[in-house]
């Protein structure tokens, strides 16, 4: 008897457990890949199913593939979030599973830098924001971010980033015609063409041509900018970028008067990473230059972060140019032209040597960096506008430090100065907006080059007049996409004294983009009358005109020096 009441118990009980989970429904499950930022796969990161009250619902760690599966999950609605070691969580919401669905979230973590690379370590391009190469290398196709489960099917892809590898190679294509005026060495009309192509094995190729229209006296001699780049992945969580380029500038007048300028370069960088204690970063540009005469030259850097800590980070950088100083230097094969000049029958080109110390520290989504750095300028290229004449470049050629290389396009010319040395501390915050806007505030102390406010300069006296000065700069920058318009911006305010006619800490992110100037990249859509990718952009230094020190020419017009002469640039593009 007792034998069939506990029978019948068991019995009661499984009918019990079915009909609760026939009411509640066949589990749903969760699985994806976690990677960095960079697409490799993270083995050991912690992934959690929360629920929309934040509490813990079940958890996973990823294999030596970086994947995970969390099963008999109760439908509902879910957050999934990954982290690990040295990274910054991530976080995917609004995960909705129906009864026996199965999601892939693929999840993406970033490092403390990560999400603000673009702050200390990439300096300005013509071509801002200067994500070809990433789009190249990490979103190469147009894949889907988000596709739902079907009536007849169960499967829902989610990611949190676009920057998923590929498996199959891909290419793209992006024609482009900007006009522009003021820009040393970006004047009158430009057709771009680049072409991108991720390989088999995840590595990256970039080809791009600008062939510029001929104006001014050098007309029917266009500019022409050849360049090409690969990147390859290797061990560590490694990869190492090549680019090489070769530039042509008839519009260019140097030393005698002589037209034109060629320059080949060959730059690279390597990056790796020594665990979870350490990144390494070296590299550097070798580059030939012909006015005159000839000039070969290299640039070195090395960078080096250690992350003692979650929320700390401490750093050396070295650096010897201020256009490549670390490996976001090459998120474009596009690079700026090295400047060179001849004085008394030898050529002369901007050099210097840049040591920076960096501690840093996370403060919630934020991050703050305060720096000591010490410099030793050996030659300081100062900018200036204006149409020079023979007997200007004549008068700055005598001089055993100076030399000047003039751009008759646009009218604005780069005059070589003697150096100096200084030191100083940089101080830089940076906050979130919103989940693709950032803003920084940098403020940095140090010396740049002036001029005494009573003093009447003259071509003849430039290489010797100006002198160091101790003074601080500040600058308020953003950086983002906004999401209802798409727009992509980058803008800064960036002051100093308007007597100063070069930077305070001259390898500082910003230092290039003396008081207001922006960028910005917009989509244009308008139905089914346009194509899709097609995109309009404009790009503006200095936009008030400010900080300019007028001196006079040999014939006695009024010309103007300027940390960073007023520019503009528009276009568009268009991607196939």
């Amino acid at each position: 008897m007792q034998r069939s009441q506990v029978k019948i118990a068991l019995l009661a009980l499984m009918l019990s457990t079915a009909s609760v989970c026939l009411a509640v429904g066949p589990g749903a499950t969760v699985t994806g890949v976690v990677r960095d930022a960079d697409g490799v796969a993270q083995m050991g990161a912690l992934v959690q199913v929360l629920a929309t009250d934040s509490a813990l619902v079940e958890t996973a760690f990823t294999d030596l593939n970086g994947r995970y599966i969390i099963t008999r999950l109760i439908p509902g609605k879910y957050q999934v979030r990954a982290s690990a070691a040295l990274f910054m969580p991530t976080t995917r919401g609004d995960l909705r599973l129906r009864p026996g669905a199965q999601a892939v979230v693929n999840l993406t973590l970033n490092t403390i830098f990560d999400a603000t690379t673009w702050l200390p370590a990439e300096r300005r391009k013509a071509d801002e924001p200067g994500d070809d190469w990433k789009w190249t290398l990490r979103s190469a196709v147009n894949r889907p971010i988000l596709r739902m489960a079907s009536d007849d099917g169960n499967v829902m892809t989610v990611s949190s980033s676009v920057t998923e590898e590929s498996s199959k190679p891909s290419s793209r294509v992006r024609a482009a015609v900007s006009s522009g005026d003021g820009g040393f060495a970006n004047g009158g009309i430009h057709n771009v063409i680049t072409v991108d192509r991720v390989l088999d094995d995840g590595s990256g190729m970039v080809l791009r041509g600008d062939i510029g229209t001929g104006l001014g006296p050098s007309m029917g001699l266009p500019s022409m900018n050849l360049a090409s780049g690969f990147e390859r992945k290797h061990g560590f969580a490694g990869s190492t970028r090549l680019v090489a380029s070769y530039q042509s500038h008839p519009e260019m007048v140097g030393s005698q008067n002589t037209p034109g300028l060629q320059t080949l370069q060959l730059a690279s960088a390597e990056k790796m990473q020594i665990g979870d204690f350490a990144d390494i970063e070296a590299g550097g540009v070798l580059y030939a230059i012909h006015t005159a005469g000839y000039l070969i030259a290299s640039r070195p850097f090395l960078k080096v972060t250690t992350h003692p800590s979650e929320s700390w980070t401490i750093g050396y950088r070295m650096a010897t140019s201020r256009d490549l100083q670390s490996y976001a230097g090459l998120n474009t094969v596009q690079q700026e032209m090295p400047v060179a000049v001849t004085s008394q029958g030898r050529m002369r080109t901007e050099s210097g040597l840049h040591h920076e110390f960096a501690i840093g520290r996370k403060l919630g989504p934020g991050l703050v960096q305060i720096s000591y750095y010490l410099d030793s300028l050996n030659q300081v290229m100062v900018e200036g506008g204006g149409s020079l004449s023979p007997s200007d470049i004549a008068e700055v050629d005598e001089s055993p430090i100076g030399g000047v290389l003039a751009d008759q396009t646009t009218g604005s010319f780069r005059l070589l100065n003697a150096g100096y040395k200084t030191q100083g501390m940089n101080l830089m915050l940076s906050e979130p907006l919103t989940t693709n806007m950032w803003v920084a505030l940098e403020y940095s102390t140090g010396a740049a080059l002036t001029a005494k406010d009573e003093d009447v300069l003259t071509m003849e006296d430039m290489p010797t007049a100006l002198k160091p000065m101790t003074s601080q700069t500040a600058t308020l920058a953003i950086k983002g996409r906004v999401l209802r318009s798409g727009t992509s911006v980058r803008a800064a305010y960036r002051w100093q004294p308007a007597r100063m006619v070069t930077a305070v800490n001259p390898y500082a992110a910003f230092s290039d983009q003396a008081y207001l100037s922006c960028y910005l990249r917009q989509a244009i859509k308008l139905g089914d009358m346009l194509p899709p990718g097609l995109e309009a952009t404009v790009d503006v230094t200095n936009l008030l005109a400010q900080g300019y020190r007028p001196f006079l020419s040999a014939d006695g017009k009024t010309l103007f020096l300027a940390q960073s002469p007023r520019a503009l640039q528009a276009g568009l593009a268009f991607t196939f």
